[in-house]
């Protein structure tokens, strides 16, 4: 099967109970959609049947077309192809749970989360749970995964096929589980059909104590502030509300859990603030000692991820073994040398995502513009990117102003996963991840001294 409908598939992007999703491609125009195909388990076809399966995902379509937010990612068309429906949706190469490297063994330890963009993304989770709650609908499912990432970093709830309207009675069989166990309530797991708002609310508290710390809160709650400093009990307080055993002790509405969240993010921000009034705080002022210590490889590779991490000499969670200390002068070119390595970059980059086939258009603009005076820009290695990364703030850390812009989070490599997929780098993350190369990413580009 090479086309569902009118659309090109070009590649699967993920399964589950109920169906497939594949990235597909409008035979006109060209555009990448992801597309969900009603393709179930034969174990609950036999449970529940094909009507009642075929009832539930055209209610979920229905229910996500009916809902217009920016936190809510949008149905586009929808359609039958061999007997199966299958819907449209939109397509974004990111989610959270790749961001933080959850694995199918939930339980394992992920990557941490900056506080601020902890914050960013649980608030626009949260006013998207109250687009859905106003409209009555329960998710049932939030967790990393179906948190979508855009290429500008914003969140987009997806995943609706366990929604469920207040007040439908649920039809299928009792021995049916609904939802991750790891985000779950405990009353979802006994009675799908009984939970209210504050489940979705329950998963949402679960989720940001993940992102906080790399752990998920599985043999107890354990004090924020053993993971960081910065985070006081006020954070405790919150989090232990969210993900409170009994529904009733919990958020009720997504709006009571917004105006808490905004009031933590005030406190933070003030904190950080009188952090950095301290006298004792000195910023560094790193005028280049011109002496190069290192010079990561530059030369462009072809890497399998069964040896990328032993390769690019990377942990567990694809961050760098180890980080280097770099030596920045800040040029009046918009560019920014690295004494250290040996090498200078664009201070910026792309004003925009792009391609990767495009980011090797766009060096190439650059060379023949003869940017900052030079026509030998090209594309970095992961090595050489690896060199830009930091470890996670911490204290008077966050007081250092940036000197690279911060638009660019996630840079592109030139270095191949496949014919299709190539490496990136995320710059305020810290780790390394390969992406299809039609995923939108930026460039910033790089040349020896």
């Amino acid at each position: 099967m090479k086309y569902i409908g009118k659309y090109h598939i070009r590649g699967l992007l993920g399964r589950g109970g109920m169906g497939k999703i594949f990235k597909v491609e409008h035979p006109l125009i060209g555009k990448n959609f992801a597309l969900k195909l009603l393709d179930p388990d034969p174990l609950l076809v036999s449970l529940m049947g094909w009507d009642k399966i075929s009832e539930m995902f055209k209610t979920e379509a229905l229910t996500m077309a009916g809902l217009r937010h920016p936190n809510i990612v949008e149905i586009l068309d929808y359609g039958e192809s061999d007997d199966k429906p299958y819907y449209l949706m939109e397509y974004y190469v990111n989610n959270l749970g790749v961001m933080i490297g959850e694995t199918f063994r939930t339980e394992q330890a992920s990557r941490i989360i900056k506080i601020e963009k902890a914050i960013r993304y649980t608030l626009q989770t949260l006013n998207g749970l109250d687009c859905m709650h106003q409209a009555g609908i329960i998710h049932r499912d939030i967790k990393p995964h179906n948190l979508l990432v855009t290429d500008y970093d914003t969140i987009k709830i997806c995943d609706f096929g366990l929604s469920k309207l207040r007040g439908e009675k649920f039809e299928g069989p009792p021995s049916l589980k609904f939802g991750s166990a790891w985000y779950a309530p405990p009353e979802q797991e006994d009675n799908p059909a009984s939970v209210d708002f504050s489940a979705d609310l329950y998963a949402v508290g679960i989720t940001l104590y993940r992102m906080l710390t790399g752990v998920l809160p599985e043999d107890g709650y354990l004090p924020l502030s053993g993971f960081n400093a910065d985070l006081d009990e006020t954070w405790d307080d919150f989090i232990s509300k969210a993900i409170a055993p009994r529904p009733a002790k919990r958020y009720l509405t997504a709006a009571e859990m917004l105006a808490d969240l905004k009031r933590l993010q005030a406190t933070w921000d003030a904190q950080k603030e009188q952090i950095c009034r301290l006298p004792e705080f000195k910023k560094t002022d790193n005028a280049g000692s011109a002496t190069v210590r290192m010079t990561p490889r530059s030369t462009p590779v072809k890497v399998n991820p069964r040896h990328a991490k032993e390769f690019f000499a990377l942990d567990d969670l694809w961050r760098p073994a180890r980080f280097l200390s770099n030596d920045f002068k800040i040029n009046a070119d918009e560019t920014i040398t690295d004494w250290a390595t040996g090498l200078v970059w664009q201070q910026s980059g792309a004003k925009f995502p792009i391609t990767w086939s495009r980011a090797q258009g766009y060096v190439q603009e650059l060379n023949a513009a003869q940017f900052a005076g030079c026509s030998t820009w090209r594309l970095p290695t992961v090595d050489e990117l690896m060199t830009l990364l930091t470890e996670l703030p911490r204290g008077e850390d966050y007081c250092i102003e940036p000197i690279f812009d911060q638009r660019q989070k996630w840079l592109w490599s030139c270095d191949r996963r496949s014919f299709v997929a190539a490496w990136y780098v995320s710059i305020d993350m810290g780790y390394v991840a390969w992406q299809d190369i039609t995923g939108y990413y930026h460039v910033r580009a790089v040349r020896l001294i």
